[in-house]
C-alpha cells in the first residue's frame, strides 16, 4: 500500500468500527505530537462526529499557555475544526484535578513514575467521561513501536481505548501519513515526548534510542528469527538490549489480564 491507501483504508476502517459498535463518533485526546495528530485527522476525515480534546496538566508553575506541547495541540484543533464541520473542539483542564490528587498521598506514595502514570489515567477518565455522554468511542493513538514493541505507554492510562486505528503502522509510517494529512510543520519537527513529567524530558530520554533505532531493531529482529547472517553493529546490538529490556518489562502491557481458570472437572 502506499501513503494515500492507508490512510484511505484507517478512514474507512475507522467507519466500520462505529458501526460494528453501534457508536456515534469518535472522541481523541491530543497531546500536541504527531501519533495524535494523524489520528484525530483521519477521524475528522471519516466526516462522523468527532470530538478532539486537549488535556493539559500543568507542572509547578501552573502556566498553562506556555508549554509548547499544549500551543501546537490547541493550533492543532483549532486547524482542524475550521477545515471539517464534523469536528467539535473541547479544552479540558485538568490541573486543579491532579493538585488535589496529588495532595491526597503521603511522601511514600509519591514516587515519579507512579504520579506520571496516574496524569495518563486521568486524561483516560477524562476521555471516557466525554465518550460516555455522548456514545462514542475513545481512540488510541498509539503506534507499532510503542505499544507493540517496547510497551512505552501507561497501563489503562493512554493504554486505555477502544480502538487503535495507527497500532499496526511504525513511526516512520506515521510520519509518512502525517506528511501526506499536511500536519503542522512544528508538529513534524517537535521532539516526541509523553508531555507527563515536570522537566519536560523527551521519550528518547526515557526508553535510550530513538524511535528509528527502535524501529530498525524490530525489523531486523524479526528477519533474524530464521537466520543469523545480520551484522550487527555496536550500537544495534546497544539497541537490541534496550528494546528488550522495555519489551520483557512491560509485557504485561500487552497481554490479556491472566485469570485463574479452574480445570473443568473441578468446577
Amino acid at each position: 500500500m502506499n501513503t494515500q491507501e492507508k490512510i484511505d483504508y484507517i478512514i474507512e476502517w475507522l467507519k466500520s468500527q462505529l458501526k460494528l459498535s453501534g457508536m456515534k463518533g469518535f472522541v481523541v485526546g491530543v497531546s500536541g505530537g504527531i501519533d495524535s495528530a494523524v489520528v484525530s485527522t483521519l477521524c475528522a476525515k471519516t466526516g462522523m462526529p468527532t470530538l478532539i480534546v486537549n488535556i493539559p496538566i500543568t507542572g509547578t508553575d501552573w502556566n498553562l499557555h506556555n508549554t509548547p506541547s499544549f500551543d501546537r495541540a490547541a493550533q492543532h484543533i483549532s486547524n482542524l475544526y475550521n477545515s471539517y464541520s464534523n469536528v467539535e473542539p473541547c479544552l479540558i483542564d485538568l490541573s486543579l484535578t491532579y493538585f488535589h490528587f496529588f495532595n491526597q498521598f503521603g511522601k511514600e506514595n509519591k514516587t515519579e513514575m507512579a504520579l506520571v502514570n496516574s496524569k495518563a489515567r486521568l486524561r483516560m477518565t477524562t476521555l471516557y467521561q466525554l465518550s460516555a455522554a455522548r456514545g462514542y468511542l475513545v481512540v488510541g493513538t498509539g503506534n507499532k513501536v510503542e505499544d507493540f514493541g517496547i510497551g512505552f505507554f501507561s497501563k489503562y492510562g493512554d493504554g486505555g481505548v477502544d480502538i487503535s486505528p495507527i497500532a499496526d503502522l511504525y513511526k516512520s509510517e506515521v510520519y509518512e501519513l502525517a506528511r501526506e494529512l499536511e500536519v503542522n510543520e512544528n508538529i513534524l519537527n517537535a521532539i516526541p515526548t509523553d508531555d507527563l513529567w515536570d522537566d519536560g524530558r523527551s521519550d528518547e530520554e526515557q526508553i535510550g534510542a530513538t524511535y528509528d533505532e527502535l524501529e530498525n531493531t524490530m525489523k531486523k529482529l524479526q528477519l533474524s528469527r530464521d537466520s543469523d547472517e545480520n551484522v550487527w553493529s555496536d550500537r544495534e546490538k546497544e539497541v537490541v538490549e534496550i528494546y528488550s529490556k522495555h519489551r520483557n518489562k512491560n509485557m504485561h502491557k500487552m497481554l490479556p489480564i491472566p485469570i485463574c481458570k479452574f480445570p473443568k472437572e473441578n468446577k
